[in-house]
Formats: structure tokens, C-alpha cells, sequence
């Protein structure tokens, strides 16, 4: 089988200047020949996560933003304000690709066995750089997607997936009973109700709206909270009695939120306490961030007592931890079910030209629930 591939295709680079200026722009990327265990990737979908936006766009002040068209392409320029600078230090005026996820098919692909047998095949890559028309990866990094999946359906294999399976890993290996989840109504939300309805796992989602509860309770979400709703202390007290909840991931990051699960879960153990301690529950409550869609402070009165943490939490580093063949095994669950738990749905389709519209940076920036953009490297 043979394609027919440029010398260049087009990617998406992110550059922070010394001088406090965030610059977007696309390049002409060599395409270049595959060593032998080499595959390239003919780049079809990748999504916009808000892992991605940090290498995107920085710390920059997006209402800055400003495009200017040339013969060599579009580049976006923003300002980055002078006390975010030190945060960027590491990688001043560093050209940097983005994009860690995606999906394509195999266009070219080195004299090895291994990387020949994926040729012409669909396949999805965690590989960074994917705001690409074109990826060259190892032929062991690709995951080969099901007969009949597309790019599009196969682009979020990896980040939002891993990360379900990995919360119900964590609370495995740490023996709680059941997790609670916020920002609950996301893509990775959806995905995780299914899973943990798979695998026989009560789950407490946290949302902020009656339209994300019914959203949720409309796929067969059990136990759904609404932190705009008066009652939404003793809705969560309430769902911990009937869980036993004691293991919470938070995508806000900022606010009260993470205090007010600890309190409440503090406030359900005490329910059913057949004695007073002074100390409170002996029951360990965590809290893990695993996101930062809150970039303020975060904030909590600590009336849960001594038995409680609050700490971040990396998927990452979770697959460091369990090990190269169990994660193997959790790739291999996300392709099977790629259609069904961990489905993706997005609201916007984008080319890479339309990635770099100030206005479209603003829209996905916003990182709003329900509101997911997927870029289509090769759109027009």
C-alpha cells in the first residue's frame, strides 16, 4: 500500500520571548523518512484538553491576543503579564510543538515487522506535537484502533480515558469504597459514570447546574449534586452516607470546593459514629487536584477532623506507578470500548488556520463544560 506524502506539512508551535510575549504560529514541519521501527502518521484529529492549553497559550492574557496574516502564515501574538514570568522560565524562547493526543492513519512506516504491519492502519498516539498534519513516532507508541473506529472518534484514546481508569485505580490501590468527582458533566466526566457503572463502583458527581445534573442522571448517574442549589451541603452529606465516599478528585483546583467535600464526608462518618472522638473520624478523607479550572486560591475551614489529605494527582505518575503491562492493559480497554465508555463528543471542529483565530482562542480557553473543540490538522 502505498501513500503519497509532501516533504512538509503544517504544525502548530507555541513560543514565550524573554521580552513577555506569548507568540503562536504555523510552521512547515519536514515530513522526513522513517527509521526502521518508525511509523508517520497522517495526522487526522487531535483534541483541544486543558492539559494542552498550559504549553498553548501560557500564562498569557488572552484578551490580548492579536493575529497577524502573512505570505508565511498566521501568528498570533499576546501579551504575558510580568508576574507570570518566572513561571516560564524553562522554556524562554524555546519553539515549542503542542497538541499530546490524536489520532490518524499510518502513511509511511520504517523496514522493521512491527512498524510495516501498521501501515495503512488507523491508529491513536499519546506522543505530544499532534497539532500537526504529520507525526513520526515509534511504531510501539501507536495504539491501533478497532476496525471501524475513525480519527475523529479514536482522537481521545488517552488523556481523558487513562484518566477515568485511573481514579478507579487510585481508589483501588488505596482501598476506598467509592469517589466523587467535580466538574462532573465534562467528557471525562461522562466516560467515568460509565465506568465506574461497569465496573460496579458508586460514584458522586459534583456538578453546577440543573442542565449538567440532568445531563448526567440521563446516562444513568446515580448520585448528582448541584454546588448551585441551597441544599447542596446536604445533598453531598446525604450521597456520602449512601457511598461511604472517601475519595474525591477535583478538577476546579481554586475555591471552596475541596473543603466542602472533606466537610462533608467528615459530617457523613459522623452520621453512623457509634462514639465521640474529639479529634474527629479516624476514617482517612482525601482530596486529590487534578486540574485548575479555579486558578484562585484554594480555600477551606478545617472541621474534619486530624484523618484527612489534599494533594495533587498526576495521571502520569499514576502510570508510572502501576507499571508499563497494566497500563498496556488499560489502552487495551479504552480501544475496546471506544465507542461505547469512553465516547467522545465535541461541539467544535477546527483547522488548524482557525485554531489561531483570537476569538476561537478565547471560545476554547474558556475551558466551559460541554464545550470540547477537536482540531482537524487537514480541514481547510
Amino acid at each position: 500500500m502505498a501513500y503519497d506524502t509532501p516533504d512538509t506539512g503544517l504544525q502548530l508551535r507555541s513560543l514565550v520571548k524573554a521580552s513577555g510575549e506569548l507568540e503562536l504560529s504555523l510552521v512547515h514541519a519536514p515530513v522526513g523518512e522513517p527509521g526502521a521501527d518508525d511509523i508517520v502518521v497522517r495526522v487526522e484529529a487531535s483534541p483541544i484538553n486543558p492539559s494542552d492549553l498550559g504549553l498553548l497559550l501560557g500564562a498569557a492574557d488572552g484578551a490580548s491576543a492579536a493575529r497577524a496574516d502573512s505570505a508565511d502564515g498566521p501568528v498570533v501574538t499576546a501579551r504575558i503579564p510580568p508576574a507570570f514570568m518566572k513561571a516560564m522560565a524553562a522554556r524562554l524562547d524555546q519553539s515549542l510543538p503542542v497538541g499530546n493526543e490524536g489520532a490518524g492513519v499510518v502513511v509511511k512506516a520504517g523496514s522493521s515487522p512491527a512498524a510495516q504491519a501498521l501501515l495503512g492502519k488507523t491508529v491513536a498516539i499519546l506522543g505530544g506535537a499532534m497539532y500537526a498534519q504529520y507525526r513520526t513516532v515509534k511504531a510501539a507508541e501507536a495504539l491501533v484502533l478497532p476496525e471501524g473506529v475513525t480519527p475523529a472518534e479514536g482522537a481521545s484514546c488517552f488523556v481523558n480515558p487513562l484518566t477515568a481508569l485511573g481514579m478507579i485505580g487510585t481508589l483501588r490501590l488505596e482501598g476506598h469504597k467509592a469517589l466523587v468527582h467535580t466538574a462532573a458533566a465534562s467528557n471525562l466526566g461522562q466516560m467515568l459514570v460509565k465506568a465506574c457503572a461497569a465496573d460496579g463502583i458508586a460514584l458522586v458527581n459534583i456538578v453546577r447546574s440543573a442542565q449538567q445534573e440532568a445531563l448526567l442522571r440521563d446516562i444513568g448517574a446515580q448520585y448528582v449534586c448541584d454546588s448551585s442549589k441551597p441544599s447542596f451541603m446536604e445533598d453531598l452529606t446525604s450521597a456520602f452516607v449512601a457511598t461511604g465516599a472517601t475519595l474525591a478528585f477535583d478538577a476546579t483546583g481554586g475555591g471552596r470546593l475541596a473543603g466542602q467535600i472533606l466537610t462533608a464526608m467528615e459530617a457523613a462518618l459522623n452520621r453512623t459514629a457509634t462514639s465521640y472522638n474529639r479529634y474527629g473520624s479516624t476514617t482517612h478523607k482525601q482530596v486529590y487536584i487534578y486540574g485548575g479550572l479555579d486558578t484562585g486560591p484554594t480555600e477551606f475551614n478545617r472541621g474534619f477532623g486530624m484523618a484527612w489529605g489534599l494533594g495533587g494527582w498526576l495521571l502520569t505518575y499514576f502510570l508510572m506507578k502501576v507499571g508499563p503491562a497494566e497500563g498496556q492493559k488499560l489502552r487495551e480497554r479504552v480501544a475496546r470500548e471506544i465507542k461505547t465508555t469512553f465516547a467522545s463528543h465535541y461541539s467544535h471542529v477546527i483547522s488548524l488556520d482557525e485554531a489561531l483565530k483570537p476569538d476561537v482562542i478565547a471560545a476554547y480557553n474558556k475551558k466551559s463544560t460541554g464545550d470540547k473543540y477537536l482540531i482537524a490538522p487537514h480541514k481547510s
